[in-house]
Formats: structure tokens, sequence, C-alpha cells
């Protein structure tokens, strides 16, 4: 695997690193990762295919991007790849509102789906998908133990819309899946959250989708604003400082989902995936030194799992994370690239919701407010 990394600020492109004998023209893979703004104002396929003229060119839009330990805005950060004996498959599809989610999950596993399928990079927009019925669909079609990794597009903390694009410029409402083909790639993977859980656990009484009404018979969102005290008059901002912890069966792993409004109308909350009737809840909070080592055990947990060293690390953290540990948001960068070493190339992207295995051996998950970490090696 050789690799070329660069980023785009202030109308210029600037070489950030490149393996020795990297050829362009070989490049099978390219992701770029951007402000939405600059992306929409910028022919970036077009300067990338330009360069890459046989990569796959995958495109979408951020709410930060990394790129080796630094964090940035308003740039656009691309990492061209020329895999050695992995062969790549992209597809794309168009999405319209989430009711079209679990279908749409279905289709792209169906054109990924191959006999040697390793992996799939999964990139979405981030305001119209139920994530979780994206990557549930994708995983119950597969069948079997292929690793489903990505995250869905954001648009820094706007919240207005979200762009993504393979092999052309990026729009809203494109569903991207990126498929590893070979026997030589190897992958580890580690999520984490390391916010803290305070109040017992609770059963969803009353839900549809990811649409949640009532924790044990009370109105969801009064119940919510009891625990937040003060700081539920800064709803729904504020409902990023609190996310939820979910188990979806008494012995699965919890996952973490963000608020993402409320209705004072109905009492009701809306989340970035679904929250099933009968699912036990926690209410979270922030620590930001926990939020710090929760991405360099990620990193650790990714390390352990690929056996040997990286070639490449792919980091998409959460725009909540960001917005909580403000100055020190390059923090959780800094401490995955210290368990790394200096090795891997590293890029990536602050989200509006990450994708991974929860688990060596579990299917590919939506989460929120986790660093989702992918390293790579063809050694």
């Amino acid at each position: 695997m050789k690799l070329r990394q660069a980023k785009f600020s202030n109308n210029n492109w600037e070489s950030i690193s490149e393996t020795p004998g990297f050829l362009p023209e070989k490049a099978s893979l390219v992701l770029a990762f951007g402000e939405r703004k600059l992306l929409e104002a910028t022919n970036t396929y077009e300067q990338l295919y330009q360069l890459y003229p046989t990569a796959q060119i995958v495109i979408n839009s951020t709410s930060g991007e990394i790129i080796g330990d630094k964090v940035y805005d308003d740039t656009i950060v691309i990492t061209a790849i020329e895999f050695e004996k992995t062969t790549v498959r992209t597809v794309q599809f168009d999405i319209s509102n989430h009711k079209e989610s679990y279908q749409v999950g279905e289709k792209l596993a169906r054109a990924l789906d191959e006999e040697n399928l390793l992996a799939i990079i999964l990139i979405s927009d981030g305001g119209v998908v139920n994530g979780s019925e994206l990557i549930g669909a994708s995983n119950r079609w597969l069948n079997r133990p292929v690793p489903v990794i990505g995250g869905l597009a954001g648009d820094a903390d706007r919240f207005e819309r979200t762009v993504v694009g393979a092999n052309q410029n990026p729009t809203s409402g494109k569903v991207v899946g990126i498929g590893l083909y070979g026997t030589d790639l190897k992958i580890g993977h580690g999520t984490m959250g390391g916010w803290d859980v305070f109040g017992p656990e609770r059963e969803v009484t009353k839900s549809v989708y990811n649409e949640l009404y009532q924790i044990d018979d009370r109105d969801a969102l009064d119940l919510y604003k009891d625990y937040l005290g003060r700081y539920a008059e800064g709803l729904p901002a504020s409902a990023l400082l609190f996310p939820l912890s979910i188990r979806i069966t008494p012995d699965s792993q919890p996952l973490v989902r963000t608020i993402l409004s409320i209705n004072e109308t109905t009492k009701s909350m809306t989340f970035a995936g679904d929250i099933p009737e009968g699912a036990s809840v926690r209410f979270m909070r922030a620590n930001l030194d926990r939020l710090v080592e929760a991405s360099a055990l990620a990193a650790q947990n990714a390390l352990t799992q690929l056996g040997k060293t990286p070639e490449l690390a792919i980091l998409i953290s959460c725009v909540g994370r960001k917005l909580v540990l403000g100055q020190r948001t390059e923090e959780e960068v800094e401490v995955a690239c210290d368990i790394f070493g200096s090795a891997p190339y590293m890029t990536g992207f602050y989200s509006y919701g990450e994708i991974a295995p929860a688990g060596p051996a579990s299917p590919g998950e939506l989460h929120n407010q986790t660093m989702t970490i992918t390293i790579l090696s063809e050694q």
C-alpha cells in the first residue's frame, strides 16, 4: 500500500506526505473529507480526477477534518491510496427521506456482495438517513461477518445539509458504499465513547423507530429535563452534552445515541438511530478526560485486533465530542497517534454518526458520540 495526502485551504493545495514510489495513475481509491460550503464552491471531483484518473473518488462533507495528528476546519483533506493487492468498487444510491434507509441499505449490500468481500466503507448523507436502518439492512443481507465501517457526513455545527458523492461532485441525498476485495488486506477497528452514565437503567415503554415517547411510562422529554436540571434551558443544543446509553437486549453492548431534536407538544425526543420499545436506557454526561482516554482505548483495541503495524488509520469522531472538547479536540487525535506511532498515515473527519462493529466479531452498527478508528495494512 502506497499513499499520498494533501490539504486544500486558502484556495491552495498543500502536499502533506507521500510514500516513496507512489504513482497517482495507479491510485485505486481517493478519500476526500471537507467543509461543506468549500466543497460546494470548489470543483473538487474534477481536480481529483485529473490527478487520479483510475481511482474511485469518494467525497463527503464534515464537521471537521483530520489529517496526521491535526484537526482542521474549513479545509479539504485527501488521502489517495494505491493498493497493491486489494480491489476497490464503489456504488452510490439516492435517498430522499429516512423511510428509504432500509431499502437503500439492502440495495447497497446486494450491489457490493461478492465472495471475496473483505469490508465495506459506508459514507452516507447525515441529514435524511436513519443510520440504524441503513446499516441493519446491509448486515442482514450480507448475513456473514463482513465489517461495515464509516460515518454519516457532517455540516460543521450548522445541521443544514450534508453532501456526499462517488465519482462526482458531492450533493445531498447520497449514500456511498466502498467495497474492499481480496485476501491480503488486514483490518482492525475500535470504537469507544468515554461518557459517564448516571441514574438508574430504565425501560423504553413507547417509541416509534427513532422517536422516543416514554421511559418507564413517563413522558421522555419531561424525565430528560428532570435529569438535566439547569441545562434543560439550553435544549436542544445542550442535548449534545447528555446523550443516551441504550442496550437493545440484556446481553448486547451499550450504544450511544445523540438527541437530534425535541417536541414539546408530544413530549418526545428524536434520536440519530432507532430506540426500540423494551430497550434499556441510561442518561450520560461528558467527562473530558474520559473522552480523550476513550480515543486511546479505541486505538489500542484496533491495534490489538490488527496484530501488526498499520499503514493507514481512518478516524471518525462525532461533532458532539468536538463541541464538548472544544480546545482539547486535537488531544483525542494525538493520543491515537501516540498509540500507533509514526508509521501509519492518518485521516478522518468529524461526523453526524459513526459506523463500526462494537466488537471484533460483531456486525457494523451506528454509534453516536464515539471515536471510531479503522486501521488497515497490506503488509
